[in-house]
């Protein structure tokens, strides 16, 4: 495996497209955020982006958007968490009139999340304090309460729960929470895992890496990514800043548009018209 220090000294040209890839998809919503936020509410964007996260498994973007704008249409802001719950029957056939069918990996379990995250936001109340009262470390572990959120290391889907709450707009809702040097591992997408085996630093071995060595290199690559962009910005002040979790995350975020489905072939084609605007399409092999 070649380091991220390696991987920019022998492909620069290659590196600088990527930056650029990431530029040009950092405003774009990602499924759980583009329904959450349209509830006027910081505490129904909150605990929306919570049901979402929990939720989003096994499913491409669009679907997940249809179904996620679905369930908000069916039990809008606070019919999230206000008692009585809805019954697991109404939930389902929100679901099945979503998708069209109940094969979904995650059927039997929406009910259950969607009751465990009302029940997270009774417990905790207003959600943009309890926020504000909490480190991110704290707040990754009561994310645990959550339904389907995990319960081990690294917990993927509160990681990313964190970083849509935290980070500034338009990559997240640019909430606050208590001042802490600790952050939890940036999220290793599924499109940042293709682009590190297809194009990146580990495109000689990435399935082959531990797990503890690929969140490593994804964190190196998102660092280094934001840090060259930050350099090129004309802003004095963004040129001198450096890189921390929140800025970092702005790489995580687009890559994982990289090659991801979407519903006419890959997403990323979709917004580089069909491949012809994207910075990659020199180096990718599944270019139009």
């Amino acid at each position: 495996m070649v380091s991220v220090k390696r991987f920019i000294h022998d492909e620069p040209a290659l590196f600088k497209a990527t930056a650029e890839f990431v530029r040009l998809f950092a405003r774009i919503d990602d499924p759980v955020l583009t329904v959450a936020k349209q509830e006027k509410g910081a505490n129904e964007r909150i605990a929306w982006t919570l049901l979402g996260t929990a939720l989003f498994q096994d499913v491409s973007y669009p679907e997940f958007v249809t179904l996620l704008q679905a369930l908000n249409e069916k039990f809008p802001g606070e019919k999230l968490w206000t008692l009585p719950v809805p019954k697991a029957q109404d939930i389902e056939s929100c679901v099945e009139s979503a998708f069209g069918c109940r094969t979904w990996s995650m059927f039997e379990n929406v009910a259950g999340i969607f009751w465990s995250v009302g029940l997270f936001v009774r417990r905790h109340g207003n959600l943009q304090e309890w926020l504000k009262s909490r480190t991110p470390e704290e707040i990754w572990r009561d994310l645990g309460e959550i339904y389907f959120m995990g319960k081990g290391n690294p917990r993927p889907k509160v990681c990313a729960a964190i970083y849509r709450l935290l980070a500034p707009a338009p990559v997240g809702l640019s909430l606050d929470c208590a001042p802490s040097p600790k952050w939890p591992p940036l999220p290793l997408t599924m499109g940042a895992r293709r682009y590190l085996s297809i194009l990146g630093p580990a495109s000689d071995g990435f399935a082959d890496l531990e797990p503890a060595q690929k969140q490593k290199l994804a964190i190196d690559m998102y660092v280094a990514l934001v840090q060259h962009l930050m350099e090129q910005s004309e802003n004095a002040e963004v040129k001198k800043s450096k890189v921390d979790a929140l800025t970092a995350y702005v790489a995580a975020h687009s890559l994982q548009f990289y090659l991801e489905d979407g519903t006419d072939g890959f997403i990323c084609r979709h917004f580089t018209d069909h491949c012809r605007k994207c910075p990659l399409r020199e180096y990718c092999s599944f270019a139009e």
